[in-house]
Formats: structure tokens, sequence, C-alpha cells
């Protein structure tokens, strides 16, 4: 998908436009426009909606939603889903820390007590961390 920088490339945006005419989802949100212009409509379009009815409903409105979604969800997949789905994650977040990920993460945690996280004992004493290493940005 392309982002706005490209979006506003006026040799991009005809490539995007011809892409969007073929089917292709080319805006976050777009999907179902059969043009850019008509993508970057519903795009703007859904956050709008989405932001009112974040009004409407609240933090607790919210809760009760992913409640139900998280319970739905349940019910599909039942118990052998479930584990499939945490194995999966599991391996997948293995291969994104590697060795020295777990290494800075575990040196972090075994810092840590009841009053204190490992991370401002970390930084009391001096001990270096380097969290990127196992924290996972999304793009």
């Amino acid at each position: 998908m392309a982002s706005e920088q490209e979006r506003r490339d006026p040799q991009k945006r005809e490539d995007l436009d011809e892409k969007a005419k073929q089917g292709e989802t080319v805006v976050p949100g777009g999907t179902g426009g059969h043009s850019l212009k008509a993508q970057e409509h519903l795009a703007e379009g859904r956050h709008r909606g989405g932001e009112i009815r974040k009004e409407q409903l609240g933090h607790e409105g919210y809760q009760e939603i992913g409640h139900r979604g998280g319970e739905t969800r349940k019910e599909q997949l039942g118990h052998e889903g479930y584990r499939q789905m945490g194995k999966e994650g599991g391996e997948t977040r293995k291969e994104q820390l590697g060795h020295e990920g777990y290494h800075e993460m575990g040196k972090k945690g075994g810092l840590s007590t009841k009053d204190k996280s490992g991370g401002e004992r970390a930084a009391e004493e001096g001990i270096p961390i380097d969290e990127s290493k196992f924290k996972t940005t999304t793009p």
C-alpha cells in the first residue's frame, strides 16, 4: 500500500490509480474503491465514521465489543484452535527476537523486584539494556 508521501507524487498517483482500477487496494482503508481518489474518499469516510462511533460508545462500549468478539472467536476456534494460534504466535515471536532478544529481555526481567521494574533497577544501577532487541515496531 502506498504511503501519503507516495500519493503526493503525480507520477506515483498515476501508477496507483491504474492499480486501483485493476482492483488492488492502494490506500489503507480504501478497500472497494475503483480509483485512487475513490479509495482516498472511502478511507477518509471510514476514519471519520470510526471517530464518531468511538465518541458514541466510549471506553466501556469498546471494551464490551472487544469482549463479545473474543467470545465469538473462542467459540469458532475451540481449545485446539487457540492452542495452535498460540503456538504459531510463539514461533513468530521467537523468530523476531532471536537469542539476543531473549537474552536482553531476560536480563531486564531478572532485575525486577516486588518494588521496582527491571528497567528502573537497570537505570539506577547503570546496567545497559538494549530494548530494541526485544521490542517489535509495527508499520
